[in-house]
Parts: structure tokens; C-alpha cells; sequence
């Protein structure tokens, strides 16, 4: 039996995010989260940083927020709420003129008689309306203008209530106008029986199943209902808060002659009331001002105070400023309403990142309740500042140690053979090479050539005991060296964690007292106004790191912007003062003595040109057998990574 054809449809895409469009970048955004992180934010700040700037190809909560105050001010600057006003004023207008040109030719006394009740109409349009509403009209143009006054008016008071009733109500006739009466009657029934605590499920059923055509939002059950006119009807009130005395008081006079018929107004303010008791929650007492030119009519104005509600809630959801504020909590459908698809996009693609971000391990809750980076993150973050620091090293035409004779270890990389080269072969992969030649020109036996042979490629492995001591005075956050020394160390690490793993790296820091850290504490440690730059103290911890590794040859690197102000005593006490101290110094060399003793030549990174720090440290390299280098902060990475390996390449 032969398969039937499959028929495929194509349309325009109209749900959530593009399908085609690409995922959203981890890396990129980790970058951006651990830049904010070592500046000194919390990674809780930093992902809200994140939240707020966006990423590349996705706008931020800051862009979307300040769409919608724009949207917010566009609305209350093209519009003023006085449309149905004009609207009847107009059409008022026209019923007058119609009628007087239709009366003037008649000498009867009758058409005099006629002409002077409507010279004697009041001056308000609401109170001349309702006057006219007993007028036996002679002009059927005038009859059909005043009609129009009164329909318009029964469908701005629905289209006030009910979203898009004006429209379906355009062409009412008496027989529509019959049925809006029953459902509000029945609608009134329902609610009543709501507010006095009764069961109204079945109630609630039959008034859908005889009105349903009337409430697109396709509520479920009474409650659902009731939030949804009472939205609605809040804006309305809303509106009529932001108009005059005199102009509320207009429309409720106007809003008896709604279809020529009191009793619908009568309705509608009964359910007003009910809705206001229902859900007093709502905002009934707002209200908004409105400077522009476009007039709109009742339902316009209640759609707009309903529009700036909307917006008044997103710009609080993007802001998440409030206790346990998620992106998960920003209304989607509401922001494509407000600001368009695109919007939509980005406000979930930015959810999809921060919970991609935990998702992938790479934010946890620390003990204190907080956001910290997970190892993962640390690891990812050092790869990327790490293949910063070697294009850099490529770059001066640096490279690190890839031969070194058949002791070294395996990369688990290979490469041609060389003339000279005395690593081991890759058997596999010599063979192999030699059987794709052989194939390649047409096969016949198998033999080996030069060219075939590759080698497995290995570098030095002799174990090294590293201490890198960078510091954490305030200088260094002011002089914007604290992210840069940051970064170096995150290189440092990734290194040697991945490459070198039998080296031991200690990271010290020292500001008035020196300390131990780890890559985490380094990477979350905020800056702190503190005087003292405690080298003496950093040395002492260096020293003892690498007697704990007799075995390794020792490297230590120390990065500072200034000259030592501070050193411990023997009780613990670390001792401040600029200048320097002539003890500071001292013992500060006095430790630089005690490293070269154990064969340890102390580089130091120098940044900034203090002519005090610059004597200091070429002190320090010749007692050490060191080296002062003085890199910008943008080649700081390279410089310490570089010498770091040119170390172990020495040695």
C-alpha cells in the first residue's frame, strides 16, 4: 500500500523565542560575571549587573526598563481624554444645524416655536443632550445625529467596562441593546450572590453558557471573572479621577441618554460597586495626566489607564529591587503587548541565562544564603584569562618548553619528527601514517618513511613550589590594578592546575597583614580602604611555603604598585608607617635574604613609576638574584606567566 503524502504548512513564527535563533553564551556571560566578581562585587550583584547591562545580541533589564517608561510617557504625552466629549459636541452640532436648516423655510409657528426651544437649550453639552432627549426632531439628518450621540455613548460606557465591546456594538440594534441589559442584569445577579459568600459554580456555568460571547478572556470560574472586569473597571475609574469636576460630572449626565435608555447606566454603576467591594485591592483612586493632543474616547482612556498600569508593573518586575526578585516573575505576554516581540525575546532570553547559569553548576549558594562562582566557574574563568595571557606570550614571539629531551612527560600531543629530536615515537601513529600513504598512491606494501614518523611531544616536569604574593592595598583599587592582578593570578592558576600539576602554587596577598587564599576567596575579595603595604609579612608565608617543599625548586613573584609601609612584629602586630620605616625595610630584606638562602630569586612585577618603589625593588632582586619588570597592566598576565615559565625552564 503506498504511503500517503505528507503535507507540510508553512507561516510566520508567532510563539515565544526564534527557534533558529543561537543559544545563549555561557562563556561570554561568565566573562562578563567574573570581571564584576573580581572588580569586588558579589557574584549576587554581578549576575544583577549582568541582568541589568545584557549581553552581546541581548538587550539588559536597564534597556527594556527605560522602554517602558518611554512607552509610559509617550502615552500620557499624544493623548487627552476628552475624545467622547468632542466626539459628542460634534455630532450635537450637526443634529442643531441639520434641524435649523430644516426648520427656516417653514413659516408656520410651529418652526418658530420649535426654532426657539433650541435657541433656549442650556450652554452645557450634557445638559442640552439631555434636554433634546423628549425633542420631536423635524430633520431626519438632525434625528439620525442626535441617534448617534446616544449609541456612541452606550458603547464608549461599555467599551469602558468591556474590552472591545465598541466594536462589536458598532451597528446595535434594539434588540442587541436588549441583550447587554439581560447580561448585565444577569452579570449583577452572579456578583451579588458572590459578595454575600455563595456557591456560584453552577450560577457561574449557566451565566457563561447564555453570555459567554461577551468575555473573550474565557474566565473559569467567578473569581476569574470578577479579576478580570474589576482590572478593567478600576482603570475606568482611574480615568474619570484624571479628568475635571466638570467634566465627570458631564459624562454622568451624558451617561443616562447611553442607547436612550437610563437603566443601562443604572447597571453599569451597579456593577462598579460590586466590583469595587469584590476586589478593593485594585487601584480606584489613581489617577493620571494626560497633555497631549489626541483626544480619546471612554474605552481608549480606560484602555490607557490600563496600559500604564501594565507598565507600572513591568518597570517593578524589571527593577528587581524586591525581596526574592527573579526573572521568572517578569510578565512576557505583557512586555510583547507593551513593547513588541522583540522585547519578549530578550526578557527570556536573559531568564534562560541566569537559570542556564545555575543550571551548568556555575553559581551555588553559599552558607550564608548568598550566590557564590562554583569551582567550574573558577576553572572557566581561569581558561579564558589563560588564553589571554599566551596570545600575548605569542605575540612578543614567546612560546613555553615543548621538547625536553626523553626525560620529560607526555603533553598527549605528537608532532613530526625532527633532525635532533630525542622524544619517543608515537608508534600508532607512525604506522598508520605510513598505511595512508600507502593507500593514497595506490596501494602495494606498507613501508615506513621519514616523513611518516611522529614523535610524542613532552615538556619539563621538574616540580616547582610557587608563591605568588600580590597586593591588596587600597592603592591597587584606585590606580585600577585590581582587576588585572586578579586576572593574573586566575592565569597563574589555570596553569599550573592543568599543565603543571605536580607544582605547588601558593597565592598570598598582603595589604596591613598578608594572608593565604585560595583561587575562590582571591577571585570574590573586595576591596578595602586599608593603609600598609606588609611585603615583610608575604615574604614570611612565601618562605614558608617553600620549605614545606624541600624537594621543589622555589619561585617566588610578588606584584606591587608601592614600596613596604608596613611589617609584623613578633607578637603578631603589624606595624604602619609612610614613609617607610628604616625597621620596615629591614626586615622586609632580611626575608628576601632568608629566600635566596633556599634558592628561591625573587622577580617582582613593579606597577607604577614611584621612583621610592623603583630603588626598592632593584634592591631586592640583587640580594635575591631576581628581576624587576615592569609591565603595563594590560601585559601584566603574560609578564608573570612568562616568568613563571622561564623559571622552570632555568632550573
Amino acid at each position: 500500500m503506498a504511503t500517503p503524502a505528507r503535507r507540510y504548512r508553512y507561516h510566520e513564527w508567532l510563539g515565544g523565542d526564534d527557534p533558529l535563533a543561537p543559544p545563549a553564551d555561557l562563556r561570554a556571560a561568565l566573562d562578563e560575571l567574573g570581571r564584576e566578581v573580581m572588580e569586588g562585587s558579589s557574584p549576587q550583584a554581578a549576575l544583577r549587573e549582568l541582568m541589568r547591562r545584557g549581553v552581546q545580541g541581548t538587550r539588559g533589564l536597564d534597556d527594556l526598563t527605560r522602554q517602558v517608561w518611554e512607552r509610559r510617557a509617550q502615552i500620557q504625552r499624544r493623548n487627552n481624554l476628552d475624545g467622547t466629549m468632542r466626539e459628542v459636541q460634534r455630532l450635537l452640532q450637526e443634529a442643531l444645524t441639520a434641524e435649523r436648516r430644516e426648520l427656516f423655510p417653514n413659516p408656520s409657528d410651529d418652526a418658530r416655536f420649535r426654532e426657539a426651544q433650541l435657541d433656549a437649550l442650556p450652554p452645557g453639552t450634557a445638559a442640552a443632550v439631555t434636554e433634546l432627549s423628549t425633542y420631536d426632531w423635524q430633520s431626519s439628518d438632525a434625528r439620525e445625529s442626535y441617534q448617534k450621540i446616544q449609541d456612541l455613548l452606550g458603547r464608549e460606557m461599555l467599551e469602558q467596562r468591556f474590552q472591545g465591546m465598541k466594536q462589536a456594538m458598532q451597528n446595535a440594534t434594539p434588540q442587541d441593546v436588549e441583550r447587554i441589559k439581560d447580561m448585565l442584569s444577569d452579570l449583577n445577579s452572579l456578583l451579588s450572590a458572590h459578595s454575600a459568600g455563595q456557591d456560584t459554580s453552577q450560577q457561574f456555568q449557566e451565566f457563561m453558557a447564555k453570555h459567554g460571547e461577551f468575555f473573550p478572556e474565557n474566565p473559569r470560574n467567578t473569581d476569574e471573572l470578577v479579576d478580570a472586569l474589576a482590572q478593567r473597571s478600576a482603570a475606568a475609574q482611574r480615568m474619570l479621577n484624571s479628568m475635571t469636576d466638570e467634566q465627570r460630572a458631564e459624562l454622568a449626565q451624558l451617561g443616562q441618554q447611553a442607547f436612550g435608555d437610563p437603566s443601562l447606566g443604572a447597571q453599569l454603576d451597579l456593577l462598579d460597586a460590586h466590583l469595587q467591594g469584590l476586589r478593593p485591592g485594585e487601584d480606584w483612586t489613581g489617577s493620571a495626566r494626560f497633555r497631549g493632543k489626541n483626544p480619546m474616547g471612554l474605552g481608549e482612556g480606560a484602555q490607557a489607564m490600563q496600559d500604564l498600569a501594565e507598565l507600572d508593573a513591568l518597570a517593578e518586575q524589571l527593577a528587581q529591587s524586591y525581596p526574592g526578585a527573579s526573572l521568572e516573575d517578569i510578565d512576557v505576554e505583557a512586555l510583547v503587548r507593551q513593547l513588541g516581540q522583540e522585547s519578549g525575546v530578550d526578557a527570556r532570553r536573559l531568564s534562560e541565562l541566569e537559570r542556564e547559569l545555575r543550571r551548568q553548576g556555575l553559581l551555588e549558594r553559599a552558607a550564608d544564603g548568598g550566590l557564590r562562582l562554583t569551582p567550574k566557574a573558577l576553572r572557566r574563568l581561569g581558561e579564558t584569562a589563560l588564553r589571554q595571557v599566551v596570545d600575548q606570550l605569542r605575540g612578543r614571539g614567546e612560546r613555553d618548553s615543548d621538547r625536553a629531551g626523553a626525560a620529560g612527560e607526555p603533553t598527549g600531543a605528537t608532532r613530526e619528527w625532527e633532525f635532533g629530536a630525542t622524544e619517543p615515537w608515537d608508534v600508532s601513529r607512525t604506522v598508520r601514517n605510513a598505511v595512508l600513504r600507502a593507500a593514497s598512491s595506490g596501494g602495494g606494501p606498507v613501508r615506513l618513511a621519514v616523513e611518516d614518523v611522529e614523535i610524542v611531544e613532552t615538556e619539563q616536569r621538574a616540580r616547582a613550589a610557587v608563591a605568588l604574593c600580590v597586593d591588596t592595598s587600597w592603592s591597587m583599587v584606585q590606580d585600577g590594578r585590581w582587576l588585572p592582578m586578579k586576572r593574573t593570578a586566575l592565569a597563574l592558576h589555570q596553569l599550573i592546575s592543568t599543565r603543571f600539576r605536580t607544582d605547588a602554587l601558593q597565592l598570598i596577598t598582603f595589604g596591613r597583614h598578608a594572608s593565604t587564599v585560595d583561587i575562590g576567596e582571591l577571585t570574590a575579595l573586595e576591596g578595602a580602604w586599608e593603609q600598609g603595604t606588609n611585603l615583610h609579612h608575604a615574604l614570611l608565608l612565601a618562605g614558608r611555603h617553600v620549605r614545606r617543599h624541600p624537594d621543589a625548586q622555589p619561585v617566588v613573584l610578588v606584584v606591587t604598585d608601592g614600596e613596604p609601609t608596613a611589617h609584623l612584629e613578633s607578637d603578631g602586630e603589624a606595624v604602619f608607617n609612610y614613609p617607610p620605616m628604616q625597621r620596615t625595610v629591614g626586615k622586609t630584606l632580611i626575608e628576601v635574604d632568608a629566600l635566596a638562602k633556599l634558592g628561591a630569586s625573587i622577580t617582582v612585577f613593579r606597577l607604577g613609576d614611584d621612583p621610592r618603589l623603583a630603588h626598592f625593588v632593584d634592591t631586592v632582586a640583587r640580594r635575591s638574584g631576581g628581576r624587576v619588570i615592569a609591565p603595563d597592566l594590560d601585559g601584566l598576565g603574560a609578564a608573570v606567566v612568562g616568568d613563571y615559565l622561564r623559571n622552570r625552564r632555568g632550573r
